[in-house]
């Protein structure tokens, strides 16, 4: 027989709703944007090298692939999924998720220079730690695996990238960021670990097999292929990207995510 004077349990395995996603998320804006600068640096550089990390296993993983290419462009975003989930299950600072820290702007809890504080030193410590992971790629042997097909499979993935119209490196910036924002969107609605997780693999998979295209991992992607002995990479290439990207980022994890759920959850009426 039940006890109807017992309190009901605090515990519960439901997602938090889209109005305290919203709340959370810019309490969290809130915190990194106080961060002092050598804790923002230095969790910059992990994100950096995690989402190294996920970009060196979907080079490995689409090296040889004979699934065809709708499922093996699907194998390779799971595997860089890996990156993602290191920076928000280990604890990291990585720009592109950075950008909801928009929606505290927007609600003028922060300032325009704690910003464009935060973006400036996370982008730099993701940059560091990005070429510090392609430099310790290229000297661990690992391009020369299968042959040496890891490293031509570097090279065709930057030289693509590289060979982009400046419109279309752009937009898939866009389109992105989208995903990736809505992919920690979705991690501010989960209670575990698992669901976290879950929330991050599908919508990072879907950005990476779509073909869109991300700053961090370019870091990676672009320069490693520099030290798998691409003649096509240059810094001219490389910046010119990085650029237009970054742009495209921007705009679609701050305007399409963060500035669109702020308007519809935060903003006073």
């Amino acid at each position: 027989m039940p006890d109807d004077n017992k309190a009901p349990s605090s515990l519960t395995l439901d997602a938090f709703s889209p109005q305290e996603i919203a709340q959370r998320v810019e309490n969290a804006a809130i915190s990194k944007a106080n961060i002092g600068f050598a804790s923002t640096l230095i969790l910059a550089i992990l994100a950096g090298a995690f989402i190294a990390f996920g970009g060196a296993f979907y080079t490995l993983v689409i090296t040889g692939s004979g699934l065809g290419f709708g499922p093996t462009r699907m194998l390779g975003g799971l595997a860089f999924s890996t990156g993602l989930v290191l920076v928000v299950v280990g604890g990291a600072e990585l720009f592109t998720g950075n950008n909801l820290i928009v929606m505290a702007w927007a609600d003028r809890k922060i300032t325009h220079l704690q910003l464009f504080r935060n973006w400036s030193i996370v982008y730099i410590g993701n940059l560091l730690g990005s070429l510090g992971i392609a430099l310790l790629v290229a000297m661990s042997g690992i391009l020369a695996l299968d042959g040496g097909n890891v490293a031509l499979t570097a090279i065709g993935i930057a030289e693509a990238k590289l060979n982009l119209p400046m419109d279309e490196a752009f937009v898939r910036g866009i389109l992105c960021n989208t995903l990736v924002c809505l992919a920690i969107w979705l991690c501010f609605s989960a209670r575990s670990v698992v669901s976290k997780i879950l929330a991050i693999v599908f919508p990072i998979t879907a950005f990476v097999a779509l073909g869109f295209e991300h700053s961090i991992a370019n870091m990676y992607l672009i320069p490693i292929a520099y030290f798998a002995g691409s003649e096509a990479v240059t810094f001219s290439g490389f910046v010119t990207n990085i650029i237009l990207v970054t742009a495209g980022n921007i705009i679609g994890g701050s305007g399409f995510v963060a500035i669109t759920y702020w308007m519809v959850y935060l903003r006073k009426s």
